[in-house]
């Protein structure tokens, strides 16, 4: 059986970042959490629209807290963490699959 790959993130106003960051994520991702902090934006919409669960976390100046409950919302075997301004080479996304894939055997 292949590992689940969750992606974890934290946003707050980043309706205008997400399409492309989650766009990068497709043939690395099987599911994708997002926990919005308080948007003033469209952001849990866009990113709802573009697959994601959406969790929303009223922001309480405790980034831990806010983590957490990223991390929680996952529920695959790996976790990877990323800002709504990051984005994964398609080289990159290769290379995670084979890392998830191959640790799995060796388990």
């Amino acid at each position: 059986m292949t590992p689940k790959l969750s992606v974890a993130m934290i946003v707050r106003n980043e309706s205008s970042l997400l399409p492309e960051c989650l766009a990068c994520l497709r043939g690395l991702a099987d599911e994708v959490c997002v926990v919005d902090t308080g948007s003033t934006d469209d952001t849990a919409h866009v990113a709802a629209n573009l697959g994601a669960r959406v969790t929303s976390f009223p922001w309480t100046e405790d980034f831990s807290a806010a983590r957490n409950t990223s991390l929680n919302a996952c529920s695959g075997d790996w976790i990877f963490v990323l800002d709504a301004d990051e984005r994964i080479d398609p080289e990159g996304i290769e290379f995670i699959r084979m890392i998830v894939t191959s640790n799995a055997k060796s388990c």
